[in-house]
């Protein structure tokens, strides 16, 4: 019987209401008590390392979660990790990157309503957790949530109150769970040994453009962040409009050493740069790279992994436009 490490940081799974609203109350072991069914899978081991709200988690945190699974990978054969859902997808990108090449599972999940509920999502997804962490085919990092398992960088949510809340952006869904079967479709090609790394820059500003916005945000973005991801609009580009402000703006950006990284504010297909003067000429003079069909998630994720990793913008523009795993298809 394999031996499982279950994680537990807060989030609304193990939420109970106050004066002030839900906030995380519930610890490990009476997360475990309220699904007795999981000590018939696998034996347990719980530890808290947070009681947060999914919205109060940061960068620290996760590196935290990814050191303390390095510190006791050996003493495991799996890990599962209760999670907030509202960054859930931030964090399955970030231990995506922080662990690669894990022959062991590492499975967040978490809930739309708390545990303590009756008509609650929170028993069958921590279920569902463990029953696909105990699978031989198991490995990586995935999230599992309402009956799919999802790639730790290709998961959105997308539903504020549905228990269907996430989905796989523009990939398959890795394996669905119906009842006491695991179906699988793709097998994650994870065959060790394991990578671990233990740091992130954090200093890293998403702009999504809206029509006529004035290019003086970048002045802020200049003097408080070492990269920028910009959401542009339809397959990528930056306007012109009357003047060249936006270029301008991006050969500041770049004497100054921070780096860019455009993406699409449009939730599927991705990016394409070349298809439009607006794009090519901005791609081309200045080399940016682009995210191609990268969520914005795994794209936030992997500029905050790279960045400690690079020197140099050549050589942050190489270990981005490489494909880890599924992030860049």
């Amino acid at each position: 019987m394999k031996h499982i490490l279950l994680i537990t940081t807060g989030g609304t799974i193990a939420s109970l209401p106050t004066d002030t609203g839900l906030s995380p109350k519930i610890n490990a072991e009476e997360l475990l008590r309220e699904v007795p069914e999981i000590r018939t899978l696998c034996e347990v081991s719980a530890v808290a390392l947070y009681r947060l709200d999914s919205t109060n988690m940061r960068p620290e945190n996760w590196l935290r979660v990814a050191r303390f699974i390095r510190e006791n990978y050996d003493a495991y054969d799996g890990f599962v990790i209760t999670h907030g859902t509202d960054t859930m997808a931030y964090a399955s990108a970030m231990l995506f990157y922080l662990i690669q090449n894990s022959p062991k599972p590492i499975v967040m999940t978490g809930s739309q309503i708390s545990i303590s509920e009756r008509d609650t999502d929170a028993r069958d997804n921590l279920l569902q957790a463990f029953r696909y962490v105990v699978e031989p085919e198991a490995c990586g990092v995935h999230i599992v949530f309402d009956g799919k398992v999802i790639a730790g960088t290709r998961a959105r949510k997308n539903k504020t109150k549905s228990f269907d809340a996430f989905s796989s952006v523009d990939y398959p869904e890795v394996a669905v769970i119906r009842g006491d079967r695991v179906r699988h479709f793709i097998k994650p090609p994870y065959h060790g040994p394991v990578i671990f790394y233990d740091d992130l820059d954090p200093s890293v500003m998403v702009v999504k453009l809206i029509p006529g916005m004035s290019a003086d945000i970048f002045d802020f973005v200049a003097s408080h962040c070492h990269a920028v991801i910009i959401e542009s609009f339809g397959v990528g580009g930056l306007p012109y409009y009357d003047s060249n402000e936006f270029a301008d703006k991006i050969e500041m950006l770049i004497a100054r050493g921070v780096r860019i990284v455009i993406t699409t504010q449009v939730p599927h297909e991705g990016s394409d740069m070349s298809v439009y003067r607006v794009g090519l000429k901005i791609k081309q003079k200045y080399e940016l790279p682009e995210a191609y069909d990268m969520t914005t998630e795994a794209v936030v994720a992997k500029v905050m992994w790279a960045l400690p990793l690079t020197r140099t913008a050549a050589q942050f523009r190489k270990l981005f436009r490489t494909p880890i795993g599924s992030d860049i298809l």
